[in-house]
C-alpha cells in the first residue's frame, strides 16, 4: 500500500540521509484523546484504564501515514507550512492499520480489559487495536493510516524511537512542499543510491481547486 508522512525540511532530509523515520510515542501525539475513544465514565474504571493506558504508552509507538498527499492542510500542520516535504512509502497491507472517526466515544463493558495480563486475551487485543485506530471524526481530513511498532532501542544520539527502511518500509517517493527552498541537489545528496528507485517532484497549489499537485514545469524547481 503506497501511504506518505510528512515533515519538515530539516528532519525530512536527514531522515533520507540516514534510512529512517522516527517513531511517534503514544505520550507525544498532538490529540489529547489518544487511547480514550472509550467511554470512561466510571471514576473505578478510569482509574484502572489510566494504568493500561500507561503501558500501551510504555511498550509501543506509531508510524503515522496519510491515504493521501494533496491535502493542504496537512503540508500546513505538518510538513512546516508548505516549506517541508512529504515522503511516500510502500508498506504490506497487513502492517497498515487504518484509523476510524467516530463522533461518540464508544462503550464496552469487558472488564478483562483491567486485569493482568490483559493482551494475552484474544477479544482484548480486538479492543487494544480498536483504542489505537479510533479518531474524533474532525481527524477525518488526515486519511490517516499507522504502523503499530513495538519500542526497542532508542537512537542514544537523540533519545528517540525510529523504525528502519526495508523493504517493509520502501521510499518511493520525495515531495518538495510548493514553499520549499530544498532543492534538487539537496534531495539527490541525501537520497544517494537510493535515487534511481525513488521519483522526486516539486508541489505547487492547484488552479481550480484547494489541493496541492505536482508542478510539472521542471524549470521552475531548480
Amino acid at each position: 500500500m503506497r501511504v506518505f508522512h510528512f515533515l519538515n525540511s530539516e528532519y525530512g532530509l536527514d531522515d533520507i540521509r540516514r534510512r529512517r523515520l522516527r517513531i511517534s510515542l503514544f505520550s507525544d501525539l498532538n490529540d489529547p484523546f489518544e487511547l480514550l475513544s472509550i467511554e470512561l465514565s466510571d471514576k473505578h474504571r478510569r482509574q484502572e484504564f489510566k494504568a493500561v493506558k500507561e503501558e500501551m504508552a510504555r511498550t509501543g509507538g506509531i508510524l503515522c501515514f496519510s491515504k493521501r498527499w494533496s491535502n493542504p492542510v496537512q503540508w500546513s500542520h505538518y510538513a512546516d507550512r508548505h516549506r517541508g516535504l512529504c515522503l511516500g512509502f510502500e508498506v504490506p497491507d497487513e502492517l497498515i492499520l487504518p484509523v476510524s472517526y467516530a463522533a461518540k466515544r464508544w462503550i464496552s463493558t469487558d472488564d478483562q480489559l483491567l486485569m493482568p495480563n490483559y493482551a494475552d486475551n484474544e477479544n482484548n487485543r480486538a479492543t487494544i487495536l480498536r483504542l489505537i485506530s479510533t479518531k474524533y471524526s474532525h481527524w477525518r481530513y488526515e486519511g490517516e493510516m499507522r504502523c503499530l511498532l513495538l519500542l526497542r532501542e532508542k537512537d542514544p544520539e537523540m533519545g528517540m524511537y525510529f523504525a528502519d527502511f526495508s523493504s517493509e518500509l520502501r521510499l518511493v517517493r520525495v515531495i518538495v512542499g510548493a514553499m520549499s527552498s530544498v532543492s534538487r541537489a539537496d534531495v539527490s545528496a541525501a537520497l544517494g543510491v537510493l535515487q534511481d528507485n525513488v521519483r522526486v517532484f516539486k508541489a505547487r497549489l492547484a488552479f481550480k481547486s484547494f489541493s496541492v499537485v505536482r508542478n510539472r514545469d521542471q524549470s521552475l524547481w531548480v
